[in-house]
């Protein structure tokens, strides 16, 4: 019997070995204010991202992936723990994540699993009592607030400052180093890099000066105020509206892209470091890599600039899954099903073979690397819950159409809304709602926007000011009731740390 006892318990050693084994390794990328447009798989045919583009060829392209918050902070927590801000309770002018929601976060949960968890670049977020969380990582490269573009003044990049002085590809030789370290430890990894770029203020590799000069652009079909006269006043009452003119994209559109494309064409280049190190290594069939930005950005699209907004360009972004296991693999395929970042962390839990906190408001979208055209959401909750008071709001998007109510009303504005077809018009050239022919679909995405303010009720956490914004956002609530409710919506207009951090000079 004792014999039989050691012969089973052997067994199954050699069964957890072989599976610890067969776990893959996962490399999640984040840019930071990448737009759709930036990438020549999404059509820009001006731009240079041969390494994004042949991700995006090995693996599945989606074409409607959402970030459900549109501003770097919340967004990072939203990724993180695959909830949607009002329970990560997370973001600018709010507050830092608290350690419950933070441990239920795919790094902590793939750390305890037996992962070798490694982090790169701007963490975006703090928690309670931990910080940017040197601890959380077995390998930690991550820096507090906006980081740096120059190498050097990235403490745990130093060493890499002489070779790769600009700290875009210092992150590509840094995630080279993981690959090999984990090589060595003979362990699965989950490797994060966030790269600084292409956020301002633009800083592009000077190895880049001569790409895109003098290069004229094509600008998108809802480039300038022209376009943006049926858009809300109250989007127009923030910073958005007048970096336009402010970062140069009504005057001098071409220079101001040629900058934002090197900053691109820098990512795509430590793309291709980090792919040609895992081919070296032997371990590409078994690493599945995450391409995708925090949010898009505003290049002077319906005469705005920057993010935060719901318009398709600020909060629709990249997303180029490959899973080199995957039969699908190499045919060049677009999923066109509807994805927010809240879906990463499902998705990295079951890549690694791990379930799925019940609390987590994503999907795993893994399914769709086998068949792009199911999965995926019926619809989603977009959310702004920072700056000033009139251009916060909630949007939902569904597989074809966008609504967002507009709540602010003073003496200059009333609430409205917005209703887009984007299967029709994905530009978001013509506002249907004032349109009586479309009142019908005008009740059924107030419907649908009701369903998603009642999460927002139910589920919101009781801290960090919340609760208001869902009486904010409630059509049925008259403006007099929202006023009373003191300060509606934070006047907050820097991205730097929740309520304690300086601002700083741009976001």
């Amino acid at each position: 019997m004792k014999t039989t006892v050691i012969s089973i318990s052997a067994l199954l050693l050699a069964a957890f070995a072989v599976n610890a084994a067969e776990k893959p390794n996962i490399i999640f990328l984040l840019a930071d204010d990448q737009s759709t447009y930036s990438v020549g798989c999404y059509g820009n045919k001006d731009v240079i991202t041969p390494e994004m583009d042949r991700l995006g060829a090995d693996g599945v392209i989606f074409d409607r992936h959402y970030d459900t918050t549109a501003i770097c902070m919340a967004s990072r927590a939203n990724i993180f723990t695959g909830m949607y801000e009002y329970k990560t309770g997370t973001n600018f002018d709010h507050g830092d994540m608290r350690p419950d929601v933070w441990a239920k976060s795919y790094p902590v949960l793939l750390r305890e699993s037996g992962y070798l968890t490694a982090f790169a670049g701007k963490f975006g977020i703090e928690v309670d009592g931990k910080g940017i969380c040197e601890e959380e990582f077995d390998i930690y490269a991550g820096g507090p607030g906006q980081t740096d573009y120059a190498t050097a003044k990235n403490k745990a990049l130093a060493k890499y400052a002489e070779e790769f002085p600009h700290s875009t590809l210092a992150y590509g030789a840094w995630g080279q180093d993981v690959i090999r370290e984990s090589v060595e430890k003979e362990k699965p990894f989950c490797m994060s890099i966030s790269f600084k770029a292409p956020h301002k203020p633009a800083t592009p590799d000077p190895r880049f000066k001569d790409l895109y000069k003098g290069v004229k652009f094509t600008k998108p079909a809802n480039y300038g105020r022209e376009h943006g006269e049926h858009m809300s006043e109250q989007s127009k009452q923030g910073r958005q509206w007048t970096r336009f003119i402010e970062w140069g994209y009504a005057d001098d559109y071409d220079n101001q892209m040629a900058t934002y494309y090197r900053q691109v064409h820098g990512i795509d280049v430590a793309l291709g470091m980090i792919r040609k190190e895992l081919e070296a290594q032997g371990i590409a069939d078994n690493t599945v890599i995450i391409y995708t930005s925090d949010n898009g950005f505003l290049c002077g699209s319906h005469g705005y600039g920057s993010k935060v907004l719901p318009m398709e360009e600020a909060s629709r972004v990249p997303l180029m899954i490959y899973d080199p296991r995957s039969s699908t693999s190499g045919k060049k395929l677009r999923s066109g099903r509807l994805t927010g970042n809240i879906d990463f962390a499902p998705t990295i839990l079951e890549l690694a073979g791990l379930p799925v906190p019940e609390n987590m408001d994503g999907i795993s979208i893994v399914n769709q690397l086998e068949d792009p055209s199911s999965g995926g959401h019926e619809q989603l909750a977009l959310m702004n819950a920072w700056g000033p008071g009139p251009t916060t709001a909630l949007s939902v998007v569904t597989r074809e159409h966008k609504y967002t109510y507009w709540w602010y009303g003073d003496d200059k504005m009333e609430p409205t809304e917005d209703l887009f077809d984007l299967s029709k018009d994905p530009s978001e050239l013509k506002n249907l709602a004032s349109n009586p022919e479309n009142e019908p679909l005008l009740k059924e995405m107030r419907v649908k926007y009701e369903q998603e303010l009642t999460k927002w009720k139910e589920r919101a956490v009781d801290y960090n000011d919340y609760q208001k914004y869902g009486k904010l956002f409630d059509r049925n609530v008259s403006l007099d009731e929202k006023r009373a409710l003191g300060k509606a919506g934070t006047r907050g207009e820097g991205e730097g740390k929740a309520k304690k951090q300086k601002k700083p000079k741009s976001e």
